[in-house]
């Protein structure tokens, strides 16, 4: 029994099983939801019951439960709240990897009764993962022969992300030589090429590193680096190059065959073979040439013996080749130095072979001594060197014993002028202090002549400035015979502070040499201007007043005297001093800079106005100094009015202002009356022309409007009244004479008369 009980449950698994796979298989309703990865735990997905279209409490009796493919737990079910929860923070590129859309698949099972609806789960990819290069240096071999344009690929960095969070852009390091471009390959991937601007040399530079970034298109865009290594391959595109363009050597005329007499070098900036370098002579003479190179080295060495007496200089042309054939070349002047290696040389011409022996004083041989060699060992006569000379003649007979005579010839070597006069001092610097007095001696230029006589005489002389602006004639004056120097007007340190010139020194010898030696005269300042005030200006027309508030702190900046000095040195420092104050001890002046302070809090009782008398002094000997005065004026506040200082108005220009205001207005009344007057006479003339053609000047009625015409204060006349204006001359008056009114004929109230009049009423006026 108990079997087969067992046996129908076992059935019944079974058959559930096989219709829970049917169900996973069918495509019933599906409900999808999207959220972005690396979300949170507990993130809320969505109200499951409300989807299904149950209320919260059917989701336990109809036991409803969640199925995922691959038994891996995505989400879960609050069964009280029907909320579809995020069981674990999920990874878009650990599930899908690179697969777009990322779909995770579940299933909702209702048991009771069974009904199934299929889940979609969609991972959004965030930008969580930065470019990463697989290799941290790439190193590129570029030939210095490639072309500007040539395309070089590079390795694309990897981005697990995908979409816009995935690589978007290669960019580079700044440099002139390359710009990197950025492809897009069939499958949405980018990689990038490196592309050459400018050709390069590698004498100029061998190696590049560059920084290649990778961005990616998230927000913010992350990045990844890797070094770019370029190494640039040499060509041969460079001659050898001598260190030297001419190499000068001496040597002995005795020095062994063999010896080195001196070493070029070359160099190319080519590397490798194509920098290696052969030395040769550029003309060989294998009979003639005393030298030869070794062809690895660039050493130089003697052949052949030398001669100075037969050659004393030579000249060697070098070649330096590499193996691609470019050559450089240079000089090499070799100077054979002589040897004293030649005897003297007697040369005697015999003029008689046999003498009488009583013979009188006769010549028997002149004879004449010479040297190939030279300098010192075949040095001519110098008189600087030796002026005299006293040569020894020895006679001795032959009889016994033997009898000598000696005599003495003394030899003087006469001077040419061949030594140009020479200074003591290679240069001179004189000192003068400035307001000197005219004449005054500066100093002495001397100079020597190793010649004799008049070829030792020395003329001095002022050589023209090289600056042209510089009036030498008008500063100094040498003595031509002794070369002492004199001011010839009083310097002035300000105005001149230094000056450079030449003097010449000139012998008298045939023909006349010279040199010359530079003079710099440095004037030297003396204490002779005195401190001169910037601020507070004192020759204005108004005085300087600052203003003080009175709830100032005690060190309240209340001005600052600014003033200057001509002098320099010491006699520029300037000190200041407080001489006289209006209430001593309420300021006080800083020695140093100048600065007007307030020493103690003001109080009520402190007078507003102040006078503060500044006195500014150099530090000369004897010292000068100068005062400037400062006006404080204390107020309450800036907001409050400020007035000039009574006792300082400025007279003198309210005055000038005044006249010019008299001035001003006497023009405009003379001409207000000249028109006036014009205007006037221009009326009457009218008038009277009127007249003659009317027999009268009437105004006509359209010009005045008579019903606003108030004469009397209590009313308004009638609009029929008129007047005529009459301008009469001959008086200097003018008269006005009111006609009568024209009124209608109508009865007078109570009477049945006309009412007539004829008022006239006349005025004067009289003009100046």
């Amino acid at each position: 029994m108990e079997t087969t009980q067992a046996d129908t449950l076992q059935k019944r698994q079974v058959v559930f099983l096989a219709i829970l796979l049917l169900l996973w298989e069918a495509r019933s309703e599906t409900f999808r939801y999207s959220i972005p990865e690396e979300t949170e735990s507990g993130y809320f997905v969505a109200n499951l019951a409300k989807d299904l279209g149950l209320r919260v409490g059917d989701l336990v009796t109809r036991g409803t439960r969640i199925h995922y493919k691959g038994n891996k737990q995505l989400l879960q079910l609050d069964v009280k709240t029907g909320d579809l929860l995020l069981y674990e923070k999920l990874d878009r590129e650990g599930l899908c990897a690179a697969t777009e859309p990322c779909i995770l698949q579940f299933q909702i099972l209702l048991e009771k009764p069974v009904q199934f609806f299929q889940g979609d789960l969609h991972l959004t990819d965030v930008n969580d993962h930065s470019p990463e290069f697989l290799e941290r240096e790439m190193i590129l071999k570029i030939p210095e022969s490639a072309l500007p344009g040539t395309v070089f690929p590079l390795k694309p960095a990897r981005d697990f992300d995908i979409g816009s969070n995935t690589v978007q852009n290669y960019t580079i390091s700044g440099n002139s030589n390359f710009h990197v471009v950025t492809h897009n390959r069939g499958d949405g991937r980018k990689y990038p090429e490196l592309v050459l601007d400018k050709a390069l040399d590698r004498e100029e530079q061998s190696e590049l590193t560059l920084i290649l970034m990778a961005l990616d298109g998230g927000a913010p865009p992350r990045s990844g680096t890797t070094t770019v290594r370029i190494e640039v391959v040499d060509i041969n595109d460079n001659a050898p190059a001598f260190l030297q363009s001419l190499y000068e050597a001496q040597i002995l005329e005795n020095t062994p065959v063999n010896s080195v007499v001196v070493v070029v070098s070359a160099r190319d900036l080519d590397a490798g073979t194509h920098g290696s370098v052969s030395y040769s002579l550029f003309h060989d003479d294998e009979v003639t040439q005393p030298f030869t190179i070794d062809q690895e080295t660039g050493e130089i060495r003697l052949k052949l013996e030398l001669d100075f007496e037969t050659n004393q200089h030579y000249n060697l042309e070098i070649v330096a080749t590499d193996s691609g054939g470019f050559s450089g070349k240079c000089t090499v002047a070799i100077e054979v130095v002589d040897v004293n290696d030649n005897a003297p040389e007697l040369t005697i011409s015999t003029l008689s072979r046999s003498i009488p022996e009583n013979s009188p004083e006769t010549v028997v041989a002149a004879f004449s001594v010479s040297d190939p060699d030279s300098g010192d060992n075949e040095r001519p006569l110098d008189r600087e060197t030796g002026a005299e000379y006293n040569i020894t003649i020895t006679v001795s007979d032959l009889g016994s014993p033997r009898l000598i005579t000696q005599h003495n010839v003394s030899v003087q070597v006469s001077d040419v002028n061949d030594n140009a006069p020479t200074f003591t001092q290679a240069s001179y610097t004189l000192f003068v202090r400035e307001n000197n007095s005219p004449a005054l001696h500066l100093g002495t230029i001397s100079a020597t002549d190793r010649d004799a006589g008049t070829n030792a005489l020395i003329t001095y002389s002022l050589l023209p400035p090289r600056d042209p602006q510089l009036a030498l004639a008008s500063l100094v004056s040498i003595n031509a015979d002794n070369g002492q120097l004199f001011a010839l007007r009083a310097l002035d340190y300000e105005a001149l502070r230094a000056f450079e010139f030449r003097v010449g020194a000139t012998d008298r010898g045939s023909p006349a040499l010279s040199s010359e030696a530079p003079v710099r005269v440095l004037v030297l300042d003396a204490n002779d201007n005195a401190p001169f005030v910037l601020y507070p200006l004192q020759n204005a027309s108004a005085p300087c007043t600052e203003l003080v508030p009175r709830a100032a702190e005690a060190g309240y900046l209340v001005s600052k005297v600014v003033a200057v000095d001509g002098d320099a040195g010491q006699n520029a420092w300037l000190s200041y001093q407080l001489l006289k104050a209006t209430e001593p001890g309420l300021f006080s002046v800083w020695a140093h800079n100048g600065e007007v302070r307030t020493a103690r809090l003001l109080g009520e009782r402190d007078a507003p106005r102040h006078r503060l008398l500044v006195q500014v002094r150099d530090n000369g000997e004897p010292p000068l100094s100068a005062s400037v005065t400062l006006h404080v004026l204390l107020v309450d506040g800036f907001s409050q009015p400020y007035l000039p200082l009574p006792e300082v108005a400025p007279e003198r220009a309210q005055a000038d202002s005044l006249t010019v205001y008299l001035v001003i207005a006497l023009a405009s009344v003379s001409s207000l009356f000249l028109f006036s007057v014009l205007v006037l006479v221009g009326v009457r003339l009218c008038r009277r022309g009127r007249a003659a053609s009317l027999g009268r000047c009437s105004v006509p009625e359209g010009h005045f409007p008579g019903q606003l015409v108030d004469v009397s204060g209590t009313g308004t006349l009638s609009q029929s009244y008129q007047y005529e204006v009459r301008l009469s001359g001959g008086t200097g008056t003018n008269e006005f004479k009111f006609l009568k009114p024209l009124f209608p004929n109508l009865p007078a109230q109570g009477t049945g008369e006309e009412i007539e009049g004829n008022p006239v009423i006349r005025s004067s006026f009289g003009f100046q």
